[in-house]
């Protein structure tokens, strides 16, 4: 299962990137089509299809465009079959701290995003 750990961290570390410079391409590249993202904002249950969200990234100004120092980490990558995974990720996007928790799935040699559950605090 290592080169499957290193294929997960690859994974992350294309999430990441994606997220500081807002590159909705690599999103798409990285999530399944039909992946579902959720968030509980509160008590309003929150959901996206990618296609939402890559809108999203595409229209709001990016940790890049403001120049924030990047602060992202992998909290934990937990894989209990051969084809799927769980990768939890922490990252900040000022003035938030987010946690995301990523399920995955491998289609063929390649890792997708298929859904992404995510909780933030604010940290000004």
């Amino acid at each position: 299962m290592s080169k499957d750990f290193n294929a997960i961290c690859e994974l992350a570390q294309k999430y990441f990137d994606a997220l500081y410079n807002g590159d909705a391409d690599l999103f798409a590249e990285i999530f399944h089509p039909q992946a579902g993202l959720f968030c509980n904002n509160n008590n309003q249950f929150v959901t996206m299809t990618v296609a939402d969200y890559l809108g999203l990234v595409r229209g709001r100004t990016n940790p890049v465009d403001r120049n924030e120092k990047r602060n992202d980490e992998i909290l934990a990558v937990i894989q209990d079959t051969p084809t799927t995974a769980i990768l939890r990720t922490r990252e900040v996007f000022l003035p938030k701290l987010f946690t995301d928790e990523l399920t995955l799935m491998k289609f063929g040699s390649d890792w997708k995003i298929v859904a992404k559950i995510w909780d933030f605090e604010l940290i000004n």
